[in-house]
């Protein structure tokens, strides 16, 4: 099971990485995250993949019904090596989700787990539901 993907398919990015081993230089990567959202009756859950990921490399954004997560995996190969097979990700990633009510950014909670980012984003007060007692007369 492959968990990131690159803009290219694998057969055309392996052949675009051979014809650019001598002559053009390194080329970065966007790497796609996945996300799951779960919609709760008062918050959203977003959970994300990001095996490798420090804390400190990730920066979470919340604007109205937005969020963004941004940040870079990071892996250390060795320059001169030669590798036969290179599937591990490494680059910029940024993921933006519209979510369809507004959210409360200073109450989101996010933690960081094995690899896994868990944002618990609360709905902003007017957008939960109300109930409404009915009068009879």
């Amino acid at each position: 099971m492959t968990f990131y993907m690159t803009r290219f398919p694998r057969r055309a990015r392996h052949m675009m990485e051979r014809m650019m081993e001598s002559d053009w230089p390194f080329v970065e990567r966007e790497v796609i995250v996945p996300v799951d959202v779960k919609a709760g009756q008062d918050e959203f859950i977003i959970t994300a993949l990001l095996p490798g990921v420090k804390a400190e490399d990730l920066n979470i954004q919340i604007v109205n019904e937005t969020v963004t997560i941004q940040g870079e995996i990071k892996n250390e190969r060795e320059e001169n090596a030669s590798y036969l097979l290179m599937e591990r990700p490494s680059g910029r990633f940024c993921r933006t989700l519209t979510l369809p009510v507004p959210l409360d950014a200073s109450k989101t909670e996010a933690s960081l787990s094995d690899g896994v980012l868990t944002l618990r984003v609360p709905k902003a007060e007017e957008a939960r539901p109300k109930t409404i007692k009915v009068i009879s007369k």
